[in-house]
């Protein structure tokens, strides 16, 4: 990798670590890996955070892992739900471990030959949030039985 490259990583950094501060927001740095953890409570499941910069690739990199996995029964239906989901989403992507039933949330955003800005940053958090937030309840009531494959793609037809 570049000292270029490098160097455009560590300005994206800094640039996501100063939007984190101005929000008056907790979290956690990993200088070394270019790399802070965070998380927020959402209406009924908590939601962490990794938001690292890939300075080979160019990229702001969010994921957030849902704190259950899908039991060995409802995987199938798990993988159809993450399917549906993924299909309705404008950002940001839902994906599944058929092996394992883990489940987690992904956003990507080049920085590559870009200008980039704390409004970057914020919208990268708040979509996540307001995406996780939006559909982990609903995951979770389908492995635990309390809704149906079809209510679930029900519901997200309407939402």
């Amino acid at each position: 990798m570049t000292e270029e490259k490098m160097k455009k990583a560590k300005e994206v950094y800094g640039i996501l670590c100063t939007m984190m501060d101005t929000n008056n927001w907790n979290y956690q740095k990993d200088e070394e890996n270019l790399a802070i953890y965070t998380g927020f409570s959402g209406d009924d499941l908590s939601m962490q955070f990794k938001v690292s910069i890939d300075a080979k690739r160019q990229l702001v990199y969010l994921v957030s892992g849902l704190p259950f996995k899908m039991s060995e029964e409802k995987r199938v239906e798990g993988a159809v739900a993450t399917c549906e989901i993924n299909y309705e989403l404008a950002d940001g992507s839902f994906d599944y471990n058929v092996l394992d039933g883990t489940i987690g949330f992904r956003m990507t955003s080049s920085y590559r030959e870009s200008l980039i800005g704390m409004e970057l940053m914020q919208y990268m958090i708040d979509c996540a949030c307001y995406t996780v937030d939006k559909y982990n309840d609903k995951l979770e009531a389908l492995n635990d039985g309390k809704m149906t494959l079809g209510e679930l793609v029900a519901w997200i037809k309407e939402n």
